[in-house]
């Protein structure tokens, strides 16, 4: 019988996994290289690179916000943004990457139960992930088959292509198993009536596609600009095609926030666009560090307790007119 990794153990497999991946990259990527680049990185850029981050931040709540209401869950932009720095802060500091999503979540139950407002979090999350894929595939394409484009080795591309291919096959695939009998039919209807009420309506449709192309964009910018403090200039079809490769290795919960995954695919794949090992991995560590920057007003929200705060105004002894 094979036993469950315990949460502690893993959770230090996933802090070894990012330490020994960096470590590994030092040494392959010329990490005293990358060192420089970042010691000197130009500030300019990285206050862009936060100020895009701040502003995903803000339209990802937005998005939470509104797909939420669909579910019977209704609360206000500011309580938004606040959960969703503290989910970030929560994601950032331990292993996994989803357990503030999960605590998101459990705080956002008292309307109409934990599975609606899981389902609010996890829906939120794919919107904007398919956005991004979609990024990816214009990207792809452009720069694969457009002249003067990026140099795809036929490695990589038939299974970026093949990935592409199976990701946009997935709805009809959804579609189609809502005609099936049985269990897998009725799971595959609920699902398809579940993304149908948050994400396809006709009434909240508009505003998930522009959510999630802003967030998508300020992610994309963000790292562009972080690439451009460290001496890298990439063009628009070099973020659009290779960027979200690199955004996606942080969905590989064996890390600690994507640390070392995000690395190793930077200074493998930016080179494509003409940049040195060393300079995708700073990049990537820029935008790691920048991305910990903009998540910091989260452990203000941290410290405060709305309900306490709600208390000691009411508890509050009113003020003697003059």
């Amino acid at each position: 019988m094979i036993r469950r990794i315990p949460g502690c153990v893993w959770r230090a497999l996933q802090l070894a996994m990012a330490l020994g991946l960096l470590a590994l990259l030092w040494q392959a990527a010329d990490g005293p290289d990358a060192a420089r680049r970042l010691a000197n990185a130009d500030w300019g850029p990285l206050l862009l690179a936060l100020l895009a981050l701040t502003m995903q931040t803000v339209l990802s709540a937005v998005r939470w916000q509104v797909t939420a209401r669909q579910l019977g869950i209704f609360f206000g932009a500011g309580h938004a943004v606040r959960e969703y720095y503290l989910a970030q802060v929560v994601n950032q500091s331990l292993p996994g990457g989803m357990i503030g999503d999960a605590g998101r979540a459990y705080r956002a139950r008292a309307q109409a139960g934990l599975m609606a407002s899981g389902q609010s979090v996890v829906i939120e999350r794919l919107a904007g992930q398919v956005v991004m894929f979609a990024a990816l595939a214009v990207g792809f394409f452009a720069t694969f088959a457009a002249p003067g484009g990026l140099d795809w080795p036929r490695a990589l591309a038939v299974p970026v292509a093949a990935a592409l291919a199976a990701g946009c096959a997935l709805p009809a695939v959804l579609w189609a198993a809502t005609r099936l009998r049985g269990v897998l039919g009725k799971a595959a209807a609920r699902l398809w009536r579940l993304l149908d009420r948050t994400m396809l309506d006709k009434r909240i449709l508009p505003y998930q596609v522009a959510l999630g192309i802003g967030t998508t964009l300020c992610n994309l910018a963000a790292f562009a600009f972080c690439a451009r403090a460290v001496g890298i200039d990439l063009s628009v079809g070099a973020v659009m095609a290779l960027v979200p490769l690199i955004l996606f290795t942080m969905l590989i919960p064996i890390s600690v926030s994507g640390w070392g995954l995000r690395e190793g695919a930077a200074a493998a794949l930016l080179p494509l666009a003409g940049a040195s090992a060393s300079s995708g991995l700073a990049a990537s560590v820029a935008f790691g560090l920048t991305f910990i920057v903009a998540v910091l007003p989260g452990v203000i929200f941290l410290r405060i307790d709305p309900k306490r705060r709600d208390r000691a105004r009411r508890d509050r002894p009113p003020r003697k007119a003059d």
